[in-house]
Formats: structure tokens, C-alpha cells, sequence
């Protein structure tokens, strides 16, 4: 069933979503600072292709996460964020796309503090 799942998920626009964080790691890797904060945004674009049967699970964020957060929420996160959580929205109006709404949501949340956050496997 994640098969099928994922499948739709990437044609009903997570490919576009995915494209979103691999732009914002490209640019982040232009500058040497940005390089670590590049190569979450890689991960994230990964788990964005290939959603169901992955969680995500937040630890507590240290200081260096925090400032991460807060650069990152400056520069791309409110703009992912606010694509996600429409595309969310617009795919819970339909009975049958509240699982691919739900997805969208959980991807608004990380848009919003990405470092701290881990990719579990179920």
C-alpha cells in the first residue's frame, strides 16, 4: 500500500514539492556556511519523493540547531511551509486526498524547523 501511496503522492505533486527543497539546498551549498543546511534540505527533498511509511520524529534542537531554525525560517522556510500547507489543504477538501493532505502537513511542519528533526523508518 505505501507502494501505491507514494506513487500518487509524487505525481499529485511532491515531485514539485521535492524540486522546492532541492532548489533551497542548492542555493544554501553556494555559500561554505550553508553546506550543512544544504545537505538537510537533500534529505528532506528525498523523504518529500517517497513520504508514506516514513515518520518524522523532533529531538530537542541544541543551539546550533536553533540558529539554523531561525536562518532557515528567514531565508526558505516560510515559503515551503506556505506551499505545503495550501497544497494540504487543497488536497483535504476531497475525501479521497486527506492521506496526501496529511502528508502535506507533516512537510509544512518540517518547512517550519527542519534541524532537529530525524527521518524513522516504520
Amino acid at each position: 500500500m505505501n507502494l501505491i501511496g507514494n506513487l500518487l503522492f509524487l505525481l499529485l505533486g511532491g515531485f514539485a514539492l521535492s524540486l522546492g527543497w532541492a532548489l533551497a539546498g542548492l542555493l544554501c551549498c553556494l555559500t561554505i556556511i550553508g553546506i550543512p543546511i544544504g545537505l538537510q534540505c537533500f534529505k528532506f527533498a528525498g523523504l518529500v519523493l517517497w513520504p508514506f511509511g516514513r515518520e518524522i520524529h523532533y529531538r530537542q534542537a541544541g543551539a546550533v540547531s536553533l540558529l539554523a531554525n531561525i536562518l532557515w525560517l528567514v531565508f526558505f522556510g516560510l515559503e515551503l511551509a506556505l506551499a505545503s500547507a495550501v497544497m494540504g489543504l487543497v488536497f483535504c477538501v476531497t475525501l479521497i486526498g486527506i492521506p496526501f493532505g496529511l502528508q502535506y502537513f507533516k512537510f509544512a511542519r518540517l518547512a517550519l524547523m527542519p534541524f532537529g528533526a530525524v527521518i524513522v523508518t516504520r
